[in-house]
C-alpha cells in the first residue's frame, strides 16, 4: 500500500502541473483576444474609451506585456488626447461660439407689452 501511495503523488503532481499550464494558456488566449478587441474598439469612428481601457487592463492582469498591449495604450492615450483637443470644435475645425447671454432683467424691461395681449383689459 505504501509504495502505490508513493507513486500516486508524482502522478497526481503531474496532472496538477498540465492543469496549471492549460489553465496559463487560456488565460493568456483570452487576454490576446481582449488586446486585439481593444485594437479593433479604437480603430471605430466613436470608440468606447472604457471598455478599451477595461481589456488592456485585463491583458496586463494576464502577464501579457507584448507589443500589442503597448500599441493599444498609445492608440488610447492618442485618442483622448485628440478627443480633448477637439472637445468643443465644429466639423471645419472653427470653434462653436454660444451666443451671448443676455441679463434676464434688463430684457424683461426692454420688451414692450404687445396690444390685446393679457394685460388689455
Amino acid at each position: 500500500m505504501a509504495i502505490e501511495a508513493a507513486l500516486i503523488k508524482p502522478v497526481v503532481d503531474v496532472l496538477l502541473a498540465l492543469f496549471r499550464e492549460s489553465s496559463d494558456l487560456t488565460l493568456k488566449h483570452s487576454a490576446e483576444r481582449a488586446v486585439r478587441e481593444a485594437i479593433r474598439e479604437l480603430l471605430q469612428a466613436n470608440p468606447d474609451e472604457n471598455r478599451a481601457q477595461a481589456r488592456i487592463a485585463i491583458a496586463k492582469a494576464a502577464g501579457i506585456l507584448s507589443e500589442d498591449v503597448v500599441l493599444a495604450e498609445d492608440m488610447l492615450e492618442k485618442h483622448r488626447a485628440t478627443k480633448a483637443r477637439t472637445r468643443g470644435k465644429s466639423s471645419t475645425g472653427r470653434r462653436r461660439v454660444t451666443p451671448p447671454q443676455a441679463d434676464a432683467g434688463s430684457a424683461r424691461s426692454a420688451r414692450k407689452p404687445r396690444p390685446g395681449g393679457a394685460g388689455a383689459s
